[in-house]
């Protein structure tokens, strides 16, 4: 098992599916129908059933029932894209077997080491086989790995007909990281009743609560005069954008918040003294707390266009997905099954709120709850990213566990 899960996963990684928020087609890049179609040419090698991609890059298949117990349908999923805070172009992994707790040099030409003393989690993988990055894209294993995983545990199931179980269906979901993942997701097409993402991070990782997520962006529009002649004739846009975030309170950030604390996030700022541009993201697991993130935002808005004008500043705002503890909460028999899992494997659960966005944030909100389950993954989204392939190994036997038990449990 380890073997082909290194195997899969690395050959995974080395196509560039890196999503991209500024493009309008379904999936946003190539490279994601790309992987994709190595998918379900593997699904079918292995041995799956109805295996299909539609239009809009989204793979499914069916692992049959091999019971003759009435078992739910249950759905394993994970994304095809990358994400967008660094290049996953030419990844070139890097194998270290039997690692010795020590620091790893990335890129020696660059300087570029992963070291406990900076990531002190590291430490805790020694004797473990890490996959990491050369220090110049970010690794993929978010959600790469999860990919394999899946990949992997469907091979197993076919090959291994004593383990009863019953009808599984899994998906391989494109333009998760810009939010867009669940947007053309067909829930009653794929048929399951409920699903897992394997999408989390470290050992152990069980989540079923996300943030309520919006997204604000804000126009700032100013007038340029040669500032040699400047004084009571220019209206400085970047400066204004400054005020603005002035007044957002300065320690809710990511950077100072962890478990149940929201944020306002500042994911970019671009502009000149005519136009500038701010792109924040805002997160809150409260309901009410949602709200009033909000409502600052439109209250500081309202502020500035008085002091500027209506027209010289433009806040669009939008809403991106719910905490899923609501639709997950009802049916809380199946995170109790995942804990179940893994205690069996002896894995400790560890059930933490998601600080992030799964597909399951919003498929939950269309009629599939879907809690999320750890991949091996640390460090995601950038250079330091990294993988372990024994946890790798391990989140494969928990969906492997998963299965048996509903069946074993059914009437």
């Amino acid at each position: 098992m380890k073997n082909e899960i290194m195997e899969r996963f690395i050959k995974y990684v080395q196509v560039d599916t890196q999503s991209d928020e500024a493009s309008s087609t379904v999936p946003t890049t190539p490279g994601q129908l790309e992987l994709g179609n190595i998918l379900v040419e593997e699904l079918k090698a292995i041995g799956m059933e109805d295996v299909t991609m539609d239009a809009n890059g989204y793979v499914m298949a069916t692992l049959p029932s091999n019971t003759t117990k009435k078992v739910a349908t249950i759905g394993f999923l994970a994304h095809i894209d990358t994400a967008t805070d660094m290049t996953g172009k030419n990844v070139s992994p890097q194998i270290h077997e039997n690692f010795d707790g020590e620091a790893i040099v990335l890129n020696k030409d660059l300087g570029i080491i992963l070291s406990p003393e900076a990531f002190p989690e590291l430490s805790t993988y020694k004797g473990q086989t890490l996959i990491t990055t050369d220090g110049t894209t970010l690794l993929g294993a978010d959600d790469k790995a999860g990919m394999a995983e899946i990949m992997v545990a469907m091979n197993y199931l076919l090959q291994h007909p004593e383990i009863k179980h019953g009808p599984i269906r899994v998906a391989f979901t494109p333009d998760e990281e810009i939010g867009r993942g669940p947007h053309h997701f067909d829930v009653e097409a794929f048929g399951a009743e409920f699903a897992y993402t394997m999408d989390g991070g470290p050992l152990g990782e069980l989540e079923y609560e996300s943030f309520n997520a919006a997204a604000a962006r804000i126009t700032f529009k100013g007038n340029s005069v040669h500032p040699g002649t400047a004084k009571d004739k220019m209206i400085n846009a970047n400066k204004i954008a400054m005020e603005f975030h002035s007044h957002l309170p300065a320690d809710e950030v990511p950077e100072k918040t962890d478990g149940y604390e929201g944020f306002y996030h500042l994911v970019s700022l671009n502009g000149d003294v005519e136009l500038a541009k701010s792109h924040y993201i805002i997160r809150d697991f409260d309901h009410d707390g949602f709200i009033a993130r909000k409502l600052r935002v439109s209250e500081i808005t309202k502020a500035l266009q008085a002091k500027y004008g209506d027209e010289n500043i433009v806040l669009e705002m939008t809403d991106q997905y719910y905490n899923m503890k609501e639709k997950i909460e009802p049916v809380k028999e199946i995170v109790d099954m995942a804990y179940k899992a893994m205690k069996n494997l002896n894995i400790e659960p560890d059930i933490r709120p998601i600080r992030g966005g799964t597909d399951g944030s919003q498929l939950s909100f269309k009629g599939m709850p879907t809690p999320n389950i750890f991949s091996g993954g640390e460090n995601y989204h950038g250079k330091f990213e990294y993988v372990s392939v024994e946890n790798m190994v391990k989140a494969t036997q928990v969906i492997i566990e998963i299965a048996r038990l509903f069946e074993q449990e059914a009437e």
